[in-house]
């Protein structure tokens, strides 16, 4: 299968995007707010099957990998991995040298994470739920 990662605009892909969250979050997330940070699509051909987004995080030059949704028949693909990678490089460009996480039971995400070279950690104000994972990468 072929697919296409391209950043998007948050605010013109907003019906978009909230689509996409809700195939995937199922009501179980709260829906961000895709004006802020940035956003990226994953097409296989011209139909949206994923997304992401990274955003300015609360620790200094650093983003925060806000979301990753893929639709569950196009699980499986590594596209989180690409995502990944896609938000490294946008990151590095804004001037940031550390992107963080978290992951919440989620065994597959948290193995992307570590496929992709991130570390868990514990930040100092949890942000997440109790039983949380925290995740970082320097660049």
């Amino acid at each position: 299968m072929s697919y296409r990662i391209r950043e998007v605009d948050g605010f013109e892909e907003s019906d978009t995007l909230a689509e996409l969250h809700g195939l995937t979050f199922l009501d179980e997330a709260k829906v961000p707010s895709f004006e802020e940070g940035h956003w990226w699509l994953c097409y296989r051909d011209k139909k949206p099957v994923a997304f992401a987004g990274l955003v300015p995080s609360v620790f200094p030059k650093a983003g925060y990998f806000t979301r990753v949704g893929v639709v569950p028949e196009h699980s499986g693909h590594g596209l989180q991995l690409r995502f990944m990678r896609v938000l490294e490089r946008r990151a590095r460009s804004n001037g940031w040298g550390m992107i963080v996480s978290d992951t919440t039971d989620n065994v597959r995400s948290a193995n992307n994470f570590i496929r992709a070279g991130y570390r868990l950690f514990e930040p100092e104000l949890k942000w997440a739920f109790p039983h949380s994972l925290y995740w970082r990468k320097l660049l």
